[in-house]
């Protein structure tokens, strides 16, 4: 900055050639001092720009005072937060984040405003993760709003948020909150290594950032967990994790992650522990049938047909009669028309997109067997496969599960049981492999911790558990003090 007004306004104007929005804003402080606003339309808070900086200034009485920054910040504007910047750089980064910025005749320095605004959606129910038991509010795109809504519910000056900026164009915000004191401080100095590494034009989604900081880009598994829920970010920190938000998009990324956490839902500590543990069994049952029930029908009726009663296998044998085709190919047809139909209900306007799914679902099913293109029991067996992928709770996970059906199923077809097997024999050696942030994706079981058993397969109730999951963190694990002695360890 070199203090004169002219010439650095003539160079901001350059910088901003036809950006029709950005203002330059002429006053003259006091009715004695030049100065210029320079902001953003549509990312400020107009109205408080002019009541508590250019109004304020306006009206300024210093008849016999040096008109200073100091004096301007000190008696004039009346916002909570200026801070000063002396590189033309710095001021040009704060108009583009949402600041306006005060040049003043003879000063070597510029007045930093805080007055970010603009338009946003406001708080909101979650669409992606709806309960019956629960908050109901979600975060929003806009950054702060979503860190406070975090601020609310862990009232602790233990929660850290280091702020850091990626992207080339775009400047993203991102922010990673921890509770210091619980987290691995390995893990956080892990995590931002990974974050400074990241290197690209623009960040417009933190589904950008997953994919720069994960272990196993190839694996079909994810290795973070996304959520626009506040009181689910705030367990997963009270648990030792962290949390990444990105200024832009309403879900927030959270890590380390294991298998177990992908099935299950923020309503399983909500609801009381019995009909919980009855839900998580429920899911894991469907989370077999959604993974291996086209291909166990595959390898049974082309391979094993001894291993069916004799009157399910006459049913089967007189609905598959009149099919030209192979069970393999005939359960791709299906397969692979589901999954059309259920990208077509996502896609298309909401009034219209159930329709269609559920109207597609019926009609081409049954025009399908009328025309002797697939059997009935194929249908049966793909829609109870489609059902199950749904109470999956995270869908990323489900994605994984929809991903791997398919080549299961050509592992069925070309060797029956053994292909399957085969198949089984990967994954879970493919999962033994997998790390988050160097936790072991199966934690937990494999390897087993003690106590970890009380929130994977079944969750105990809150007073059983004591301590905080050992696979997440070894510091400050108690977190249940029942007043007795006995309980969890």
């Amino acid at each position: 900055m070199t203090g004169d007004l002219h010439e650095q306004t003539q160079r901001l104007r350059a910088i901003f050639d036809q950006c029709s929005d950005v203002v330059f804003r002429e006053i003259k402080i006091a009715s004695r001092v030049k100065g210029v606003l320079v902001y953003l339309d549509g990312i400020v808070n107009t109205r408080e720009l002019h009541d508590n900086a250019i109004r304020p200034l306006l009206l300024l009485h210093a008849q016999k005072q040096a008109l200073t920054p100091e004096l301007m910040e000190e008696q004039g504007i009346s916002l909570s937060q200026i801070t000063h910047a002396v590189t033309e750089a710095d001021v040009v980064d704060a108009i583009l984040t949402g600041n306006a910025a005060l040049l003043i005749e003879g000063y070597a320095e510029a007045l930093i405003l805080s007055v970010r605004g603009g338009e946003h959606r406001s708080v909101s129910e979650p669409l992606t993760e709806s309960v019956v038991r629960g908050p109901r509010e979600g975060f929003t795109e806009h950054l702060r709003t979503n860190t406070g809504l975090l601020r609310r519910k862990i009232k602790s000056s233990q929660l850290k948020l280091t702020s850091l900026t990626i992207g080339e164009q775009t400047q993203t915000v991102v922010v990673l909150a921890y509770i210091d004191g619980i987290v691995e401080p390995a893990v956080i100095a892990e995590v931002l290594q990974r974050l400074r590494d990241i290197h690209i034009d623009g960040v417009l989604e933190s589904g950008y950032i997953e994919e720069f900081i994960q272990d196993e880009p190839l694996s079909p598994f994810p290795q973070m967990q996304y959520t626009e829920r506040p009181d689910t970010v705030a367990a997963q920190l009270l648990e030792g994790h962290f949390a990444i938000f990105v200024d832009g998009t309403p879900f927030v990324l959270t890590g380390p992650v294991t298998f177990w956490q992908m099935m299950q839902a923020s309503e399983d500590y909500y609801e009381r522990y019995l009909l919980t543990t009855l839900i998580r069994w429920l899911r894991y049952i469907f989370l077999f049938v959604a993974l291996f029930m086209p291909s166990l029908y595959i390898a049974i009726t082309t391979f094993h047909q001894d291993m069916l009663p004799t009157s399910l296998l006459l049913s089967i044998a007189a609905a598959r009669e009149s099919i030209p085709f192979p069970a393999l190919v005939e359960a791709l047809i299906m397969e692979v028309a589901f999954e059309a139909l259920r990208e077509a209900g996502i896609r298309l306007p909401k009034t219209i997109g159930q329709a269609v799914s559920i109207l597609g679902a019926l009609v081409i099913g049954q025009a399908a067997v009328e025309a002797g293109i697939v059997s009935a029991p194929m249908v049966i067996v793909v829609s109870l496969t489609g059902l199950a992928s749904f109470t999956i709770p995270r869908f990323n996970a489900a994605i994984a599960v929809r991903i791997l059906r398919f080549p299961l199923m050509f592992l069925g077809g070309a060797f029956g049981l053994f292909g399957i097997v085969i198949g089984t024999t990967w994954i879970v050696l493919h999962l033994s492999h997998l790390r988050s942030f160097g936790v072991p994706y199966l934690s937990g079981l494999a390897p087993s911790k003690k106590g970890e058993w009380k929130d994977i397969l079944v969750r105990a109730p809150w007073p059983k558990m004591r301590l905080r999951p050992l696979t997440y963190t070894q510091r400050h694990r108690k977190r249940v003090d029942t007043g007795r002695k006995g309980g969890a360890e």
